[in-house]
């Protein structure tokens, strides 16, 4: 039993606080650590095993990289002696100063080598204490149960297809369904082998999106992310991230970067998340292994938190924020007006332990394509970026190779007042859209600075003597021509915007490989159009006008037009002709399948109200489908993987085009006549019963006659025998016979 108040000595009373006893070693020297408090240290596994006077330059030598993620000293490390005291164990327990350091260790430096021999395993002590415990380890060994083998789906079955057809997902109320496109006919419902419509309610809660392949199908969850594939469209993997907002893959799929505007509250017994990732927005996860890489916090933009009222200024947030290189290996962040931090895939450790430092940069690309620069044969990734005016010194792009951190170009700018990075899909570009003001600022103009990559010591071709502010700007996919869409100044006080004038370029003709010089092919004016939208094989291009209730046209463009060129182009790599014009009132999305053979444009809920739905296109501007669809918010075709065929074969392909075509020309055929195929077949089916009723007839009319003692066959049966040797044949005779006749006098 307890003792109680009252039990206590009475002489305690005269206890005098001055005579205390100083407990203070006793205390720290049997004093016990609660369990939390453990989460500051963390067990290193994997170290070299050495004597007694070799054991301080090991933990010197370790302190080399414990200090990278945290602080700690020579003290806070203890290395273990065997029962001899004459050879360490092999591992060591270290002290951080805060659980974020260990964490952050743990982290960093798993599974990382140590030396040629050794490669380290670093864990934090409550885990091993947790998983650890006595009664949680079975003493005898027990032979693992190896899980029968099972064959998995074929992620990309779809592009199997023998129709060749592609696939979009649709979203409209609450429904999401996937289906194949169909040129002629409705679109057709996508089935799982057991015979399911891969349309479900409740899908997602937000929107859906592909991955770049079209491997998987993203839904987005208040609880997180979930990834849906193969030919049943099950569940492939899932991503913990709480009031996740955005995703954005890397360009590979292997990687998956999840943001939230809202900052993650991450438990201590959370399975997937660490304490690491409480309080970051963005976590960048291993697709394969559905772990998370590593977290990060949002960094505001630059500019006012609050305006003159003092009322929050709401920023635009820039996404994606981390930027892939072209094969994934580097991911990078802009710290406004400061630096670019690049990270190393898969350990995205930062890329020579520091960012890379360009004073006052604004924003920065990565080439789209491993780029083959002049006489450069090593490795490298590109990326461009440019800097405003800052004092006297003015406004600057440059293109950096990684990883050596080399600036191969760099080309200085004067009365800047914006500019725009816009990498061609090959690297084989990069076109700046610089926005210029005059001197007293009153007048503005741009200009087009193209860097030649491929070219040696990468020069750099202006197109000058744009009078009006470029609003959009699109390089021809897998090409060297591209379109721009100018605007006017906004007269003061008009609520009509100006009218837009649509230009399109394209190089001189040159000896191959070189490119000449960007000439002006046409510019036409008095339009109202502001997007473009190339097919993604290059050639056709949709200029339109969207989010516009006024205009809502959609031009067609054909940059090899196979008629007469005009004198004027004869020396140009182009033939322009507008093939078709359409429109399709509330127009909010435009979007190319990804055979280039069809457009999709799209009115969504989202946007507006009125009319929503979609349209479907030819390539040429010939409507094919108008459906409008109520509630309806999302249109996306699934992408395809790179193609299979070599460079070589592609040529060949559209060399012998005209035959290949013959068997989807047939296929087309076929279907355009899909109600008299019906009716053949169903006759058909009715001759093959007949013949087969008739079969079995003649079967049972030959066993009555057996049974009966006649001969199997009748004389008339014998008679249309053919005597192959004599030659003989039977011959059918039709006869004519009148059952009535009248006659009518007509007057």
């Amino acid at each position: 039993m307890a003792p109680s108040f009252e039990q206590l000595d009475p002489d305690m009373d005269d206890y005098d606080d001055d005579d205390e006893v100083d407990y203070s070693d006793l205390r720290e020297q049997y004093e016990v650590r609660m369990e939390e408090g453990l989460d500051t240290f963390v067990v290193v596994d994997g170290l070299p095993k050495v004597p007694p006077g070799s054991k301080d330059k090991l933990v010197k030598f370790l302190l080399r990289k414990l200090v990278q993620f945290g602080k700690t000293k020579e003290e806070n490390v203890f290395m273990p002696m065997n029962d001899e005291g004459d050879m360490s164990e092999g591992f060591a327990f270290v002290e951080y100063d805060t659980p974020a350091q260990a964490a952050a260790a743990v982290k960093g430096l798993h599974a990382t080598p140590l030396d040629k021999k050794h490669t380290i395993a670093v864990n934090k002590l409550t885990d091993i204490e947790r998983y650890g415990r006595e009664g949680r380890i079975d003493e005898t060994y027990r032979e693992p149960d190896m899980e029968e083998f099972k064959e998995k789906e074929h992620l990309r079955y779809w592009v199997g297809d023998a129709e060749g057809r592609d696939q979009f997902v649709m979203y409209r109320g609450d429904n999401v369904g996937v289906y194949w496109n169909e040129r002629e006919d409705q679109p057709d419902p996508v089935r799982t082998p057991a015979g399911q419509l891969v349309d479900r309610q409740h899908w997602t809660e937000t929107f859906v999106q592909w991955s770049p392949k079209g491997t998987y199908l993203t839904s987005m969850h208040a609880q997180g992310v979930q990834l849906w594939g193969g030919e049943s469209w099950s569940r492939q993997k899932r991503f913990m991230h709480p009031g996740v907002n955005l995703v954005d893959f890397s360009p590979d799929e292997r990687y998956l970067t999840t943001w939230s505007h809202q900052a993650m509250q991450v438990d201590e017994n959370n399975p997937i998340l660490s304490l690491e990732e409480d309080g970051k927005n963005y976590i960048i996860w291993d697709i394969d292994t559905g772990k998370p890489l590593r977290s990060f916090v949002t960094l505001d933009p630059p500019g006012p938190r609050e305006d003159a009222e003092g009322q929050p200024v709401k920023k635009k947030l820039q996404w994606p924020a981390f930027k892939w290189s072209a094969d994934a290996k580097y991911v990078a962040r802009l710290n406004h007006g400061e630096s670019v931090s690049i990270y190393e895939l898969p350990r995205m450790n930062l890329l020579d332990k520091q960012s890379v430092k360009i004073e006052g940069i604004v924003d920065f690309e990565w080439s789209p394509a491993e780029t083959q620069r002049h006489s450069i044969k090593a490795y490298e990734q590109l990326f461009a970026y440019w800097t405003p005016e800052l004092g006297s010194n003015p406004a600057k792009v440059g293109i950096m190779s990684i990883p050596t951190k080399e600036v191969v170009r760099t080309r200085n700018l004067f009365n800047v007042s914006d500019a725009k990075l816009h990498w061609q899909s090959e690297g084989a570009f990069l076109c700046v859209k610089v926005d210029r003001h005059s001197k007293s600022g009153k007048s503005r103009a741009t200009n087009l600075e193209i860097f030649r990559v491929r070219d040696k010591d990468v020069p750099v071709e202006v197109v000058e003597n744009i009078k009006d502010t470029v609003i959009n700007f699109a390089w021809e996919p897998k090409g060297d021509r591209f379109v721009l869409i100018t605007a006017g100044a906004v007269p003061e006080g008009s609520a009509v915007p100006p009218k837009t004038a649509v230009s399109f370029f394209a190089p001189e003709k040159a000896k191959a490989p070189a490119v000449g010089n960007f000439k002006l092919i046409r510019t036409v004016d008095k339009k109202n159009n502001n997007a473009i939208h190339w097919s993604p094989n290059g050639r056709f291009v949709v200029v339109a006008t969207v989010l516009n209730q006024q205009s809502f046209d959609l031009d067609f463009w054909d940059f090899d037009f196979e008629g007469e060129r005009e004198e004027s182009e004869k020396d140009l790599t182009a033939n322009l002709q507008l093939m078709r014009t359409a429109d399709h009132y509330g127009v909010t999305d435009i979007d190319w399948d990804p055979s280039g053979r069809f457009v999709a444009t799209s009115a969504s809920v989202w946007k507006h109200r009125m009319e929503n739905g979609y349209h479907l296109y030819t390539f040429s501007g010939q409507t094919l489908r108008e459906e409008p669809i109520e509630q309806f918010k999302q249109w996306a075709w699934r992408p395809r993987p790179e193609r299979l065929l070599s460079k070589d074969e592609m040529k060949n392909v559209r060399k012998n085009l005209r035959e290949y075509s013959r068997t989807f020309e047939e296929a087309d055929s076929a279907k355009r006549s899909t109600a008299d195929k019906a009716v053949v077949d169903a006759r058909r089916r009715m001759l093959s019963e007949w013949f087969a009723w008739r079969d079995r007839v003649t079967e049972d009319l030959r066993d009555e006659r057996l049974s009966l003692g006649l001969e199997e066959r009748t004389e008339e049966q014998k008679a249309l025998d053919v005597d192959e040797e004599e030659g003989s044949k039977v011959v059918e005779e039709i006869f004519e016979e009148i059952l009535e006749e009248s006659e009518e006098v007509i007057e």
